[in-house]
């Protein structure tokens, strides 16, 4: 059972994703907060494995927030709701590695999916913010990367892990991890998640 909290100003939000989330057996919304306070009493107390934050929570935005409750010692893991991101704020969510990025105009069945994902030990970035918020400038996806390297790195913008690469290209881990650090060398990216980045920029690049 994955324990969640609801973290909105507005009850009426709070309710709306308790309502849509109680018909999933496998996640249990365990409590609401309205406020930063309330959810680091309620993270503190109740220990969910997943808080679902809203992109404001009164005069502070939701990835201030989060960062304190990271601050104050939180190991939640957290899907951030918002309408919209503009580059500075994917940047800082980056940052902050939030777990999950998901639109609130999304269908109650991503958000679900998002929060199995995320209980996995994935991350969840809706493409549609990643793909109309990049400003870096695009590159060719297979710049300098072998047939191989860019074979894993697709693999990686579909939040695979080296396990997963590994039984799908049928070799090791340790291969997989092998084209994993010469796809970050190259393309000169810090980590798996800038990689996933960098290939859906390319690929949006590419289509427009």
């Amino acid at each position: 059972m994955i324990g969640v909290i609801v973290v909105d100003p507005y009850q009426l939000v709070r309710r709306g994703i308790t309502s849509i989330l109680s018909g999933v057996d496998s996640i249990q919304v365990v409590g609401e907060a309205s406020d930063r306070k309330e959810a680091q009493s309620l993270i503190h107390s109740l220990r969910p494995d997943i808080c679902i934050m809203n992109n404001r929570i009164n005069q502070q935005s939701g990835l201030e927030v989060i960062g304190q409750l990271r601050q104050a010692g939180s190991s939640c893991l957290f899907v951030y709701l918002t309408s919209s991101m503009p580059p500075a704020e994917l940047k800082r969510a980056l940052e902050l590695q939030v777990e999950g990025l998901v639109l609130k105009e999304a269908l109650p069945e991503e958000l679900i999916h998002a929060i199995r994902m995320i209980s996995r030990g994935r991350k969840y970035y809706d493409v549609e913010l990643l793909e109309s918020r990049l400003t870096d400038q695009p590159a060719d996806i297979t710049a300098g990367l072998t047939p191989k390297e860019s074979e894993v790195l697709q693999m990686l913008s579909e939040g695979l892990s080296n396990k997963e690469i590994a039984a799908r290209l049928v070799v090791t881990e340790y291969t997989v991890k092998k084209h994993v650090s010469q796809i970050l060398s190259k393309l000169d990216l810090p980590d798996r998640t800038k990689a996933a980045l960098y290939y859906h920029q390319s690929r949006s690049a590419i289509g427009s």
